[in-house]
């Protein structure tokens, strides 16, 4: 047997042979051919090889020819748990026979632990599992075609490949070690390559991979995959021989020099160096080497010490999930962090040590990530994807150290490194960095000495904090071990029915502890492949939630009188069971969802696992016989409905912080995704009458019950499901649980704050904050859409329309919402494929009239289109609905509102062929819309009396009121640009006159300053000069002295004059008659005034020009100038005016020497 020291090498172990004398050894002789000459690895016998197959899954069982030997059995059991060393020490002396079949059984028989350690998913039903339901490796975006591809690129897929082509070769196994070689075929842009390919196994795991490819991954390459399964699937087609050690040990002397100088001469470029320096050290009677018994041997085996665990390449985990934490969720780097957490779980499942060790190194990086500092120092939150992967490293601490089998030095070295961790200052906090008024894990409420602390000096909870405490969880309580071990555990003599009774009436086991803690506990069976044991617990805990809502509502309803009127609202349940953090619910449901799902691959033998690897199939869910512990008709598919049921009903306060209430909302949508994956039949309809009465009636403890407390967590988007599930079932229970639903207490200011103390027999834990709704929008919408699938269904029947549009105007608060509800109710009414629903068209109507009110006097983007719409809809319904807005405008619409867009809708043509209306009705709606215009011309006349004036054309008295309007308020109210609008109405109309007056009066309200000669109102003026040139020479010269005084600008003012002096006053005058008449003269009124008044304009202007003019203007300045003179020229003594005014010029302005210059050459 092989003596053991202290090893030079570390990683082999010493292997030492006394000997057991020439006889025993025939290989020893030279030319022997013992061991040396090889085996292979097949069994004794054809027999032996075909039930190894089966072993192995490559036949199925149950056709074997004879069954297994003494020896192989044996051997298979030692080679699963005992290191080789421990056989060699435990026996004097192994027969050759058993040392073969030891070794031939210790290498791995199962391809899903290959594949495990060889890309990210192990088969469909992971596939379906991974986040996001793609195949690991899956571009973000791919559809079905990129997921087949990526599919072919894994490094076990590429495996098999290599193996089904023939491209693993020499394959040879001494010992514990095997190698061969794989040949990588050409490619288009690449030649052929062949990796050398070393594999160490031990205890039926791979403990050491070497390839020359040079793979650097998390994961084995495809070289290695290929030579592992061509060793498990051609067994018989591989050479074995003993560890090396054994085959040396029968060569003597002769032998072993041969052996040493054949071995140096082949290699001697690579080993001559090291061989030498071995000779030497061997030599030395004092080196180090001679010191030790025996010698190191790569294919002995494992020692005793050694961990048994398969090979994981620790830097390259580190240096993957590194990289991905650096690429801060761009390239798809969160769906590979949550495919390594699927790893480990997946390792977990298969009770591989590794999974533990893979999650530490995960860990350990991600408390390295630079940005937890940064974001901690700027007080900004992380990213919501980044948050969710937080907390899913905390969850796979929890089933970790909650894991059943686990020993005790184990769960130590845990929780200190776990503490580790708690105590860095950047270590995320559980409720993403919000204050934590969250019970510890094992309680339901605060006890001892901190129970009265307040909240905001208890310690930060981290995501580690749960996963500390479980650490002082333990599973040796009797009554937790009969429950997961046994289906008949029962006790039909318990009388004990106490609020924490072990056995229900019915004598089924119950199990009294924090939920959250409980489920934890199935989510750890689960996660460490216990899933009877998970699902047996499961069935516990929901006959103790079922049993425990039972009692709640008989205590509600033996107080219900008692607490109404004290209008209690106190919360059961300060921890929600939706959106915790360790989502029991969604615990219960999956272990229980699995339970009953049908997957035809299930019942395959193993040898169908590589040929239906990466192919996703939907999976149905039946009521599969169940645990004797359940009622007659119930499965386990009844019971994941009823606790999901359950756990969405519970009431509970929306927690605090962004995160934490998006991770409500977002459990909560997944859970009810979930549910409807699955077909409704009568038993599960049952269910949810069930659990909706229940609901209805259980009062505080349910989020449907008749009181709830202000902050409660809304039941919208739940019981919009509930209300569809129902609805084809028992249509009366469907609206009264949507109704109660329709709630939204913190929108109410006026809502009672609620009884914070305990009531008897009702916990409250709630502390005395309202927390910031950060939500509020998408519960909103929620709400409106609850809102809108209630109207949809209620169509046709007037009561329940009645019933929900009072429901919407005392719940809803927000006008966008209930402006879409109008809209949905319209579109419903009014299908295509049917005659308008009256009824739901008044709904939508009254709904529309809310939104007007609510947002008549307040900023809305949105008002046009709703106010047109409105008008659509009372259009649909009818003249009186259409007379009935007009007649309320003034509640409903402002004045503007009202004259330019109803009642201009309203008196439109295409409005009358719509309805078909008769004389008496169109004149019926004109002269309310006539009323209207005059109301609104009177409330608002600036922005109202012209759309007045065009409503009450075809009414003489209803105009000329319009018209007086006008005049009283143009004085005082109405602006030069309004008037404007109007006179050029009135001349259009044919009121000359009235246009006149009305230009006047523009004209007195405006100032046009010199340099303003690009105003907007300037061709409004010209417009007024031509309109009082066209009415006659009185007309004209009343108008001048207001122009005069008004414009000041002579660029303008020489245009109105050169058009008074084109043609003569009056020339077309009223009705089109000409008149006959001489030109005006320039040296007589008004035109004197005008043009004394246009050439003053230009000195003053040249005079302001001049002040602060820069060399880059002298040109436009000339020009301007230029325009001037003809201006001066006009005049009788012009040309002297203008010689005068040069003259000045250059005398005031002879320092601007360039420029007076200029004025010279041009000017004289």
């Amino acid at each position: 047997m092989a003596e053991r020291g202290q090893l030079p090498f570390p990683v082999k172990r010493l292997c030492c042979r006394p000997g057991y004398g020439s006889a025993s050894r025939p290989g020893q002789q030279a030319g022997g051919t013992g061991l040396s000459s090889g085996v292979l690895c097949a069994g004794p016998s054809s027999a032996t090889a075909t039930v190894a197959a089966a072993t192995l899954g490559l036949l199925p069982f149950g056709k074997t020819q004879s069954p297994e030997s003494l020896l192989d059995i044996a051997a298979r059991k030692v080679a699963e748990k005992w290191p080789f060393q421990q056989v060699e020490e435990r026996f004097e002396r192994i027969p050759e026979p058993v040392q073969r079949r030891i070794v031939y059984w210790s290498f791995p028989r199962n391809e899903r632990e290959i594949c495990m350690y060889s890309s990210f998913n192990t088969g469909a039903e992971d596939l379906t599992a991974a986040p996001g339901g793609a195949a690991g490796g899956t571009a973000p975006g791919g559809g079905e075609d990129t997921a087949a591809v990526d599919e072919n690129r894994l490094p076990f897929r590429r495996g098999i490949v290599l193996l089904d082509g023939g491209y693993v070769d020499n394959v040879l196994q001494v010992g514990f070690h095997l190698s061969g070689t794989v040949t990588d075929p050409a490619m288009q842009s690449e030649p052929e390559t062949v990796c050398n390919v070393a594999i160490s196994f031990d205890r039926c795991k791979i403990t050491s991979v070497t390839c020359s490819c040079g793979n650097k991954d998390i994961f084995y390459c495809a070289h290695v995959v290929a030579l592992s399964l061509y060793r498990i699937r051609k067994p018989d087609q591989v050479k074995l021989h003993l560890p090396i050690s054994e085959t040396l040990f029968q060569m003597n002397r002769d032998q072993l020099q041969k052996f040493v100088q054949y071995l140096i001469t082949v290699h001697h470029t690579e080993v001559l160096p090291t061989a030498q320096k071995l000779a030497d050290e061997i030599l030395s009677q004092n080196s180090e080497i001679n010191q030790v018994h025996g010698a190191p041997d790569p294919t002995a085996g494992a020692s005793i010490d050694d961990e048994n665990c398969w090979h994981l390449d620790e830097e390259q985990v580190q240096e993957q999930v590194k990289l991905f934490l650096s690429q801060g969720g761009y390239h798809g780097s969160g769906k590979q962090l949550n495919l390594l957490f699927a790893k480990v779980r997946e390792m977990l499942k298969m009770r591989d040590s590794n999974g533990a060790r893979m999650l530490t190194l995960i860990t350990e990086q991600f408390m390295a990530d630079p940005r937890l500092s940064l974001w901690t120092q700027q007080g900004t939150a992380m990213t919501d994807k980044y948050r969710q992967l937080w907390d899913e490293l905390g969850a796979l601490w929890m089933c970790i150290v909650l894991n059943p089998h686990c020993k005790l030095e184990q769960k130590v070295s845990w929780l200190t490194q776990l503490k580790k961790w708690n105590g860095v200052d950047v270590c995320p906090w559980e409720d993403g960095n919000h204050g934590n008024e969250l019970p510890n894990l094992t309680n339901a409420l605060p006890q001892g000495a901190n129970a009265n602390q307040d909240s905001s000096n208890r310690p930060h909870r981290t995501v580690f904090t749960r996963a500390i405490e479980a650490c002082e969880l333990h599973w040796q309580d009797s009554h937790l071990q009969h429950i997961i071990n046994s289906d008949l555990y029962t006790n039909y003599c318990y009388h004990e029915h106490t609020e924490n009774s072990l056995f229900d009436s019915r004598g089924w086991p119950l199990w009294h502890e924090h939920v959250p803690t409980a489920c934890a506990r199935v989510d750890a069976l689960r996660s460490h492949g216990c899933p009877q044991e998970a699902l047996r617990l499961a069935i516990a805990i929901v006959n103790t939630l079922r049993r425990q809502q039972q009692k709640q509502l008989e205590m509600f309803q033996a107080q219900k009188k008692e607490l109404l009127e004290i209008g209690v609202t106190s919360i059961t349940n300060l921890e929600g069971w939706v959106g915790h953090p360790l989502d029991p619910i969604g615990i219960l449901f999956s272990s229980l969802i699995e339970a009953c799902s049908v997957d035809d691959e299930s019942f395959h033998g193993f040898s169908d696992f590589t040929e239906n690897m990466g192919q996703c199939k939907s999976l149905e869910y039946q009521h599969l016989p169940a645990n004797k512990l359940l009622e007659e008709g119930e499965s386990y598919l009844t019971l994941a409905v009823e606790v999901a049921l359950i756990g969405l009903g519970q009431q509970r306060i929306m927690p605090d912080g962004l995160y934490a209430q998006e991770k409500v909302c977002r459990n909560e949508e997944q859970l009810i995704s979930k549910l409807q994956e699955i077909e409704l039949d009568d038993t599960l309809v049952k269910i949810f009458r069930k659990q909706a009465v229940f609901l209805l009636e259980a009062g505080p403890y349910s989020g449907l019950g008749e009181v709830i407390h202000r902050d409660s967590v809304p039941m919208h988007t739940f019981a919009k499901y509930l209300f569809t599930c129902l609805l084809p079932h028992d249509a009366e229970l469907a609206f009264k649980s949507a109704l109660r639903a329709m709630r939204l207490l913190v929108l109410e200011s006026m809502a009672p704050l609620g009884d914070t103390s305990r009531p008897h027999h009702i916990a409250s834990v709630v502390p005395n904050r309202y927390p910031r709704w950060f939500t509020l929008s998408h519960i909103e919408s929620q709400q409106c859409e609850l809102a809108s699938t209630m109207l949809t269904a209620a169509k046709g029947d007037v009561q329940r329309l009645e019933t929900v549009l009072e429901s919407i105007q005392k719940n809803i608060h927000s006008s966008s919402h209930i402006f879409k509800l109008a809209q949905d109710a319209f579109k419903i009414a009014t299908l295509m494929d049917s005659l308008p629903d009256i009824t739901l068209l008044k709904v939508s109507l009254e709904l529309g009239l809310q939104v007007m009110r609510m947002t008549l006097s307040t900023l809305n983007w949105r008002r046009r289109e709703m106010v047109r719409w409105l008008v659509t809809c009372a259009t649909e319904i009818g003249v009186y609905a259409l007379d009935s807005i007009m007649q309320n405008w003034f509640t409903l619409f402002t004045p503007t509102e009202a004259t330019s867009i109803v009642a201009t809708t309203v008196m439109s043509n295409s409005t009358i062929v719509r309805l078909h209306l008769d004389c008496h009705q169109q004149e019926k709606l004109a002269s309310s819309a006539r009323t209207l215009a005059l109301q609104c011309a009177m409330k608002d006349p600036q922005n109202c009396a012209l759309s007045a004036l065009t409503l009450c054309e075809k009414d003489h008295i209803a105009f000329e009121t319009a018209y007086q309007i006008v005049l009283d308020a143009a004085t005082t109210s109405m602006s030069y640009s309004q008037l404007f609008t109007i006179s050029r109405y009135m001349e259009h109309r044919g009121y000359p006159m009235r246009a006149y007056k009305l230009a006047t009066l523009a004209i007195t309200h405006l100032n046009l300053s010199y340099n303003q000669d690009t105003h907007p109102a300037i061709n409004d003026v010209l417009w007024a000069c031509a309109l009082s040139h066209s009415l006659g020479k009185n007309e004209l010269a009343a108008l001048i002295p207001l122009v005069v005084k008004s414009v000041k600008c002579a660029t303008v003012l020489s245009d109105i004059l050169r058009r008074c002096t084109l043609t003569t006053p009056g020339m077309v005058g009223l009705h089109g008659r000409r008149n006959s008449g001489k030109l005006m003269s320039l040296d007589k009124a008004p035109l004197r005034q005008l043009l004394d008044a246009t050439i003053g304009a230009y000195i003053n202007t040249t005079h302001s020009r001049l002040t602060h003019i820069s060399p880059r203007h002298y040109s436009e300045f000339i020009e301007f100038l230029s325009k001037a003179r003809e201006t001066f020229l006009m005049a009788h003594d012009g040309h002297i005016q203008f010689t005068q005014f040069i003259y000045n010029l250059k005398q005031i302005y002879k320092g601007k020497k360039k420029l007076m210059m200029l004025v010279r050459e041009r000017f004289g």
